[in-house]
């Protein structure tokens, strides 16, 4: 994603490593957003090195033609409600949602001629026969040469049937694009999809694949109008979402400042439920800090993997070590990923050495990123939890499962959202738009690979569910393991 800078870069995943460069574009290896991360949020991708929610979907880079990765790929307030079957990478409502990735192999985009090469030309006969005879002989409407050609390419990366590889035209890129600052107009409010029987990837919106809030950002136009974690969007301004996809579903939602959006959602087993939400500027707050426990305990809160928030995340780290705390509590819960830079980064202030993930190619080939010098927690008397939830995706996970295997922190929680894969957004000439492709598997040092599993918890934690709100009973069993218990309030709160 990034432009002409220190290699290309890619979203965890997701997103959103520190993407390699290859020589030859691998092929499709076998299927973490946004996402859209946040219901307008910048958007990100998945993990790689590995931008979830598409997810979801988390900040964008531009695309440059050395080629960049993502891998997908943010939820606040404690005391959510978990959501378990999340489908399809989180997904930023926040920004732009669905760039997980940016670039991939720009080389493979851009063949020596155009055109159909000749040991090919037997198959692309019926392509060919078709859209000439479209283009000579339709007597409909004024035909649109960019929008039949734009959906062509659509339905070739749609026939792929993976969530995360997805077609935008060149307007639907540029509004993606708009991400990249972190800041953008519309509710703030992470978005992902679930099917009826719980299983992930639906990626058509209807009867049995719905539009699900994975949560509200603190101090969002979503949570001021009521919007909940768990909320099923069935609707939006009076429109059914059946047949969007989640990115249709997401510029529905999102808008200019103080415009107005009705949100039609399902709420457990009540009757369908109109939310008017007035669309904002949403600034996305990607590292929060607090002390526990008489300040004895670090805090830190990652609500998304970008470059700024992994160097943000790391003089947060460094303020509470200053400060003469030896306990961190990491938190990713409802982080949906982003730039696999970042989570090289992140993971690299705590794990001194060693791998932090794997790739896999599509020939099975597998390469290392190792960790990152001069961390920042890399002490091992320094003690680490993390926390992880079902909405901790991609590069979220890469974090995690580097942590856990190498021992460096005990997870606690809910068992993660379960995004493996890497993809690349590949930026076409002209007004041609972009599409995001998945490249690659990431995983963990141990290499396992949790694509639709997930990374279980060391001390798995049950949410209930009457929770009252602003109990968080993660975060209590993590300060019980640290013996720190009598002391749950917070002594501040910054952003790093």
């Amino acid at each position: 994603m990034a432009g002409a800078g220190p290699g290309p870069k890619a979203l965890d995943g997701e997103s959103m490593y520190a993407w390699r460069p290859a020589p030859e574009v691998p092929n499709r290896v076998i299927p973490p957003n946004e996402p859209d991360a946040l219901a307008d949020a910048p958007a990100g991708g998945d993990a790689d090195e590995p931008r979830s929610a598409e997810a979801l979907d988390v900040p964008v880079a531009p695309v440059s033609r050395g080629g960049a990765t993502e891998s997908s790929e943010t939820g606040r307030g404690r005391g959510r409600l978990p959501i378990l079957p999340i489908a399809i990478a989180v997904v930023a409502l926040l920004a732009g949602g669905a760039l997980f990735m940016s670039g991939y192999s720009m080389g493979r985009q851009l063949a020596d001629e155009p055109g159909t090469p000749v040991s090919e030309d037997e198959a692309f006969r019926p392509f060919w026969d078709t859209y000439h005879t479209i283009t000579d002989r339709y007597v409909g409407s004024e035909l649109d040469r960019d929008a039949l050609i734009q959906g062509a390419i659509r339905g070739m990366i749609e026939s792929l049937d993976d969530p995360y590889s997805s077609y935008l035209s060149s307007e639907e890129y540029r509004q993606n694009l708009q991400g990249i600052s972190g800041e953008f107009e519309g509710i703030g409010a992470e978005i992902s999809t679930q099917a009826t029987d719980g299983s992930q990837g639906c990626g058509t919106l209807g009867p049995d694949c719905r539009l699900v809030i994975i949560s509200p950002l603190a101090g969002s136009p979503a949570e001021a109008a009521g919007l909940l974690a768990g909320d099923l969007v069935l609707a939006v301004d009076g429109v059914p979402l059946d047949g969007q996809t989640v990115d249709g579903a997401r510029d529905m939602i999102r808008g200019p400042k103080g415009s107005v959006v009705t949100l039609t959602v399902s709420r457990g087993d009540g009757e369908p439920l109109p939310l008017r939400i007035t669309r904002d500027v949403i600034q996305l707050q990607e590292v929060e800090t607090e002390e526990y426990a008489d300040g004895t305990v670090g805090y830190v809160r990652l609500n998304s993997f970008s470059d700024r928030s992994a160097e943000d995340l790391a003089a947060a780290l460094r303020s509470h070590i200053e400060a003469g705390r030896r306990k961190l509590i990491l938190d990713l819960r409802s982080n949906p990923g982003g730039y696999v830079t970042a989570a090289r980064s992140v993971a690299s202030q705590f794990v001194a050495s060693g791998p932090v993930f794997w790739e896999e190619t599509a020939s099975g080939a597998q390469t290392p990123s190792e960790a990152l010098p001069d961390g920042a927690a890399t002490d091992e008397s320094i003690e680490v939890i993390c926390l992880v939830d079902g909405g901790s995706a991609s590069a979220s996970e890469i974090v995690a499962g580097a942590l856990q295997d190498t021992g460096r922190a005990t997870l606690v929680g809910q068992t993660t959202f379960g995004k493996g894969t890497v993809q690349q957004w590949q930026e076409l000439t002209g007004e041609g738009g972009a599409f995001r492709l998945t490249v690659a598997k990431w995983l963990t040092p141990n290499k396992r690979w949790i694509h639709n599993v997930g990374l279980e918890p060391d001390v798995p934690v049950t949410i209930p569910d009457d929770i009252t709100p602003g109990d968080d009973p993660t975060l209590d069993r993590a300060l019980e393991l640290f013996d720190a218990s009598a002391s749950r309030d917070a002594q501040s709160r910054i952003a790093a």
